[in-house]
């Protein structure tokens, strides 16, 4: 199939135009952690779920209320906690003894974004409550399924596990997570941009809704007509099988990795490159795109042994050594 790459740059370059003040808005209330801002519109415009981690204080939380804020969807917030139980997060069925039946009750699950904070504080069962809806887009109450909105988007934060009163995610949950980011600190400079701007009372600006659900998925359409050419394809699949077979690809990275990525690292890598070319305003994905957005995608789905953890080697650094030494088209 031939692909006209002038007439798609240019359409993308329209599209890219038209996200601007979306980013304006949202950086408007968020100062500097333009990574992480970048990285919530790449889901967006896949619709692919986010895990942020941090220490508190980030403004984890305050980017994605920004985020669903600047955009006319339906948003709401789940507080995880260690008592928290899956119907309050699905739903439930509620007995009515007037008329001996069931009627249902949606939780705030059914909203186009939903912002799932300390999702590690809350215990393995609530956390799996959020598997179907991630990965199906709709929710079984009782003998019934139901569909949610679209858009439909989880962005969960977390706190480090090494901190007290947490539970680590299990992997089955982990790997519907499409990007995981790792947020730091900021900059001196940045956080005297917090302080000027943060340090009064009732001085905390808010987003104004600037696009709306049709909006987005105008963007995905563009987005899916991304080129991807055969050799990038192939790039993709071997970065993803050198987690699993490093030793084919040269590198001695095998008593260091347990399990290596799943099959979905694979389409969500090609579907967060080709976001990222559509950020930079190419209709075109290039091996930078791969190399820039492989960290995020693949970070949480590299399970490294133990011996690994004895010496010391995380599984980014396990990502860096096959992106730095991986054959490039």
């Amino acid at each position: 199939m031939s692909v006209n790459v002038q007439e798609l740059n240019r359409r993308v370059q329209d599209m890219r135009a038209s996200l601007g003040p979306l980013l304006s808005e949202i950086e408007r209330v968020i100062v500097g952690q333009r990574v992480m801002i970048e990285r919530l519109l790449i889901s967006l415009l896949t619709g692919g779920h986010v895990l942020l981690e941090g220490v508190p204080g980030l403004a984890k939380t305050l980017a994605v209320r920004t985020l669903a804020s600047s955009l006319r969807v339906q948003f709401s917030r789940i507080q995880f906690t260690p008592d928290l139980l899956p119907a309050d997060v699905v739903g439930t069925q509620i007995y009515n003894p007037r008329t001996g039946e069931f009627s249902v009750k949606q939780g705030p699950v059914f909203a186009n974004l939903v912002l799932a904070d300390e999702i590690n504080r809350a215990p393995a069962k609530v956390q799996s409550a959020l598997l179907e809806a991630m990965q199906e887009k709709q929710v079984t109450i009782g003998d019934r399924s139901f569909t949610l909105p679209q858009p439909f988007m989880v962005l969960a934060t977390q706190n480090p596990i090494e901190q007290e009163g947490t539970y680590p995610l299990p992997e089955a949950q982990v790997d519907r997570f499409m990007l995981k980011l790792k947020i730091g600190y900021p900059t001196r400079d940045d956080e005297l941009a917090i302080l000027n701007r943060m340090a009064t009372v009732g001085a905390q600006p808010a987003a104004k809704p600037i696009l709306g659900p049709e909006d987005v998925f105008e963007f995905r359409k563009v987005v899916d007509q991304i080129y991807v050419d055969e050799k990038i394809k192939r790039y993709i699949v071997d970065i993803v099988h050198a987690t699993r077979r490093p030793e084919e690809f040269g590198l001695k990275l095998g008593q260091y990795i347990q399990y290596g990525a799943s099959p979905r690292a694979t389409i969500n890598l090609a579907l967060a490159a080709k976001a990222s070319a559509f950020l930079d305003g190419r209709g075109y994905v290039t091996p930078q795109d791969i190399k820039t957005i492989g960290y995020d995608v693949l970070r949480h789905r590299v399970i490294i042994s133990y011996e690994a953890e004895a010496e010391d080697i995380t599984s980014e650094k396990v990502v860096k050594d096959i992106l730095d030494n991986l054959k490039v088209p």
